[in-house]
């Protein structure tokens, strides 16, 4: 496929700055760009980048005026590239259709208009899963569970009884929802088991990728709220409640009862102890050990977390130990001498 670049300015209302007639007929990354390609930049701290790409253009922040190649400029980068990517390759997939011969349904289930249930997926009692969810092969679906209208699960996901699932929830491979809470108590050395009975309820337009495992509450529910995105890999545990549209990144693990705000960003591998608020808007940075409450629309990280500019302090002090160490020798040497 080929288009102008007076073409693609129109598609994401950009403004351009260099010959409409040229020819784009691919997209790529900025480092990976070829002749005839188009790409974008996001952050100022590429845009020496500028200099060095094959791109034949670049789309840009309006605050970028000028560059050595034809810019389109315009409000969000990312969000216009994304734009760009889908009219040059089509991302539309081909689902399941149909229930597949080898699929098991339980009883006083309910299946909405045009669901589809891939090959030996397992759906127990009393199951309803709304209009045009499309469910992978291997999946298995708990009794007494709900799944919404538009939902994708795909391959050998496990969502255990009784799961609340929302509207167009997509639910990436090897995913496990509602098994039970870590909770046990120790009487003479040994670990007794504490029965975990509460639910887990997933919002409307939630995404939760590849191996995340939300765990049921030990009473009420364990929420995930509207909008929030969660990476691979990432483990919520008992009773943790997440606001809307919050976004949590891989390897993350957030303990017990912890509770989260709207707008959160929780940065990869960073970790959460039990009962604790983060307040709306936060971010926690990467590997950021959280052990107290964080005030909204704060950034903290280090272990344990902190303020990031006191984080950051801490941290060149810390770098600056050899040197410091070394002056420390010196002196006393040179304190001897003196004594001496």
């Amino acid at each position: 496929m080929q288009r102008t670049l007076a073409d693609i300015a129109q598609l994401i209302g950009g403004e351009l700055v260099g010959d409409g007639r040229t020819v784009v007929t691919g997209v790529s990354g900025i480092k990976e760009a070829q002749k005839g390609d188009i790409t974008f930049l996001a952050n100022p701290r590429y845009l020496p980048l500028l200099k060095e790409t094959q791109a034949a253009a670049v789309i840009i922040s309006r605050q970028i005026k000028e560059a050595p190649i034809a810019i389109i400029r315009v409000d969000n980068p990312s969000l216009a590239f994304t734009k760009v990517i889908s009219s040059f390759l089509p991302t539309e997939i081909k689902h399941p259709r149909g229930i597949h011969k080898t699929a098991i349904v339980g009883k006083n289930v309910s299946l909405g208009k045009n669901v589809a249930l891939g090959a030996y997926v397992v759906v127990e009692d009393n199951v309803s899963i709304g209009d045009e969810t499309v469910i992978y092969p291997g999946c298995f679906i708990g009794s007494d569970t709900s799944v919404g209208n538009s939902s994708i699960i795909y391959p050998n996901v496990s969502i255990r009884e009784r799961v609340q699932i929302g509207n167009r929830v997509i639910i990436h491979s090897g995913a496990v929802i509602g098994s039970d809470g870590f909770g046990f108590v120790t009487i003479e050395e040994k670990h007794h088991k504490i029965p975990q009975l509460g639910i887990v309820q997933i919002g409307d337009d939630v995404e939760i990728g590849a191996n995340v495992t939300i765990d049921r509450a030990r009473f009420d529910k364990t929420v995930i709220g509207r909008g929030t995105k969660i990476d691979n890999l990432v483990h919520i545990a008992h009773n943790v409640i997440i606001g809307e549209d919050s976004i949590i990144v891989a390897q993350a693990g957030i303990s017990g009862s912890t509770t989260i705000g709207k707008n959160v960003v929780i940065a990869g591998q960073a970790g959460l102890v039990g009962h604790i608020t983060i307040g709306d808007g936060a971010v926690l940075a990467a590997q950021a050990g959280v052990t107290k409450s964080v005030p909204a629309n704060t950034t903290v990280s280090g272990y344990p977390a902190k303020p990031h500019n006191v984080a950051k302090r801490i941290n060149a002090c810390i770098q600056n130990l050899p040197r410091l160490y070394k002056t420390v020798e010196e002196l006393k040497k040179t304190v001897d001498n003196l004594q001496k």
